[in-house]
């Protein structure tokens, strides 16, 4: 009788342990649902999901979410489609941006950029490729793009950092600032 008993405590525990594990590590985590200007996330840890409401202006909504999550450091990722965007060159010889737009529908084969700050704002920095119908690429700083269709991101925060920027005159160009 008593090794009955203890087997089935036994078992009543171990069931119990199982139950606890599943409950805490076994199911995916939802995320929190955020939303802002032509944005909505959804958020695990520090990183987030980021979609862009179709008709919105891309940058916008990327820095809208920036601010509104107050991230000062970080890595963003991202695919999708525009039928509008404004490239920038920069030109070493005049120190200059070349700003130059094209329109059609494009799909973004792939956005990568990061954050940081520069005078204590937060500073989104993005380069863009994009293949038209015919399968040519456009890559460059992305200045603004129209999304029509999807724009899907993934950005990875880093909350405990903070990258400051400083414009380096020689150059032209601002650059990160390990200094500050």
């Amino acid at each position: 009788m008593k090794h009955t008993l203890f087997l089935f405590l036994n078992m009543a525990l171990l069931a119990g342990v199982i139950f606890i594990g599943w409950k805490q590590f076994g199911r995916p985590s939802r995320g929190e649902v955020l939303q802002g200007s032509g944005w909505t996330a959804k958020k695990f840890g520090d990183k987030y999901f980021l979609s862009i409401a179709n008709r919105s202006e891309l940058v916008a909504a990327v820095n809208d979410f920036v601010r509104a999550q107050k991230l000062t450091a970080g890595n963003i990722t991202g695919i999708g489609a525009v039928n509008a965007v404004t490239l920038r060159f920069f030109d070493p010889q005049t120190k200059q941006y070349v700003d130059k737009s094209f329109n059609g529908q494009m799909e973004i084969t792939n956005l990568s950029g990061n954050i940081s700050t520069m005078d204590g704002k937060e500073y989104v920095h993005l380069h863009i490729t994009l293949g038209d119908k015919n399968y040519q690429a456009l890559a460059g700083h992305l200045l603004s793009a129209d999304i029509n269709g999807a724009g899907e991101l993934f950005i990875e925060a880093l909350p405990a950092a903070r990258v400051e920027r400083s414009y380096n005159p020689e150059i032209g160009l601002n650059f990160y600032d390990f200094a500050k």
